[in-house]
């Protein structure tokens, strides 16, 4: 499934967390873990030390990507680590689509050391640039990150992102043994109770189980393991959590772009906030 994961580290608690998890993926997948620290260009680190001017960030990041490679090779995970300079987040997708990576894995906050998700961060720009597929965990104390995935969950709202990144999750799904659940949410939560309103919602309700069922099929067509599909009603975000907590889902896999066509995520889109709020890893597909 993955030959080249790219691990984008910067020694945070957080970080360390993922690193671990990364690690439990690229074992199963018999792949190489590249460790990347990108020194912020945009921040002033050059100093003189017994009159050699060296870059502080640069000889941090040193020392971060060492921390990360003698945990990999203490858990036998092959990798290389790099250090290079540069704005991170576009850094990161250059670096992953130029290298081939197949993964990026990121957690969502780092060492601002705060326990929520933060509006544009690192993570939240290589969401939206990266052209590879990127997991990203949520890193909250009660939480735990669970591998392998037996339970993947596929939205869906009938679009082609929606139907490439249902392509990447069903692929994810069969290569773990695990179950798909496509999912698609019927956003009728701002219609009111009038005749007009039920013809609406009868109608997002029909479109909704259409896409839902065209995914299940070319997935048991495909012989891509089980799939099942469901149907719900409410607030995208909602629904989608609401999925997480009753199916007992491990992992989400979502495309960054749905029925407006936008050349990439929008601030604020579902894809965005499933990011943010979700207890459990979401694996982003781009374009």
């Amino acid at each position: 499934m993955y030959d080249d994961v790219l691990f984008p580290f910067d020694g945070s608690d957080g970080a360390a967390t993922a690193l671990h998890h990364t690690a439990e993926i690229a074992t199963w997948a018999d792949a190489t873990v590249h460790v990347l620290f990108v020194a912020d260009t945009s921040r002033d680190s050059v100093t003189v030390v017994e009159g050699e001017t060296v870059d502080a960030l640069v000889q941090q990041g040193e020392r971060v990507v060492g921390e990360a490679a003698k945990t990999l090779q203490s858990l036998g995970v092959d990798h290389t680590t790099d250090v290079v300079q540069g704005n991170p987040a576009p850094t990161i997708a250059d670096y992953a689509q130029r290298y081939g990576h197949d993964l990026v894995v990121m957690p969502t906050h780092g060492r601002e050391g705060l326990s929520r998700y933060l509006v544009g961060s690192v993570t939240e720009k290589v969401v939206r640039l990266s052209s590879v597929p990127v997991l990203t965990a949520r890193m909250q104390p009660d939480e735990q990150l669970s591998f392998p995935y037996e339970d993947v969950l596929v939205p869906t709202d009938g679009s082609a992102a929606a139907t490439r990144a249902a392509d990447h999750g069903f692929a994810l799904a069969a290569a773990l043994g695990a179950t798909a659940h496509v999912l698609s949410v019927v956003d009728d939560s701002s219609l009111g109770p009038d005749v007009r309103s039920t013809v609406v919602s009868d109608a997002g309700e029909a479109a909704a189980r259409e896409a839902v069922d065209e995914l299940v099929a070319t997935a048991r067509e495909a012989d891509l393991g089980d799939a099942v599909g469901h149907v719900e009603h409410g607030r995208p975000v909602a629904g989608i959590l609401d999925a997480i907590d009753a199916n007992g889902i491990d992992a989400v896999v979502m495309g960054t772009t749905g029925r407006r066509g936008t050349d990439r995520i929008l601030l604020g889109s579902v894809t965005e906030k499933t990011v943010r709020s979700a207890p459990v890893p979401v694996v982003t597909v781009g374009d």
